[in-house]
């Protein structure tokens, strides 16, 4: 990818962008539940072995959390991006288990100018994240808002 940094009229209706690969290390599953979400079954491998998910599993929001730093490393942090006005929304299917390598993608569904916001555009995105056996483990939808271009840069 170049220097340059992608700008609305880059995300057009279709365009997929990869997210992933990413490991799912244990430590990292404990040391997020241990700050954020305590429950026994992200805490420790025989309590998650006896849950309902199967193992040491990653919370929900770790699980988020992992999903939002593939797409800041494929094309937030690459972008024009002014962040994002909310999520319309977050699924967990499966869980995230210790050893779990994730990877998917993120879909461009709608782009359109801002009408309240001269100079910035309104990305829609569809996320699909799933784990090496192809389960799909997250789905997620959310706007972003992305600068355009100038227009001096359109003309040239």
């Amino acid at each position: 990818m170049s220097a340059e940094k992608l700008s609305f009229e880059d995300f057009q209706p279709g365009r997929r962008f990869a997210l992933g690969p990413k490991l799912v290390i244990a430590e990292e599953i404990i040391e997020f539940a241990s700050e954020f979400d305590p429950q026994p079954m992200h805490l420790d491998e025989a309590a998650g072995r006896a849950s309902i998910l199967g193992g040491l599993a990653a919370s929900g929001w770790h699980t988020s959390s992992m999903f939002m730093r593939m797409m800041a490393d494929s094309y937030v942090l690459h972008s024009l991006c002014e962040g994002a006005p909310g999520v319309d929304l977050m699924e967990w299917r499966k869980p995230v288990l210790a050893g779990d390598t994730l990877s998917g993608h993120s879909t461009v569904l709608e782009a359109r100018p801002m009408r309240s916001r001269a100079g910035m555009g309104i990305v829609k995105f569809r996320h699909e994240v799933g784990n090496q056996r192809g389960e799909l483990v997250c789905v997620s939808e959310n706007s972003v808002m992305i600068r355009m271009r100038p227009t001096s840069e359109l003309s040239a």
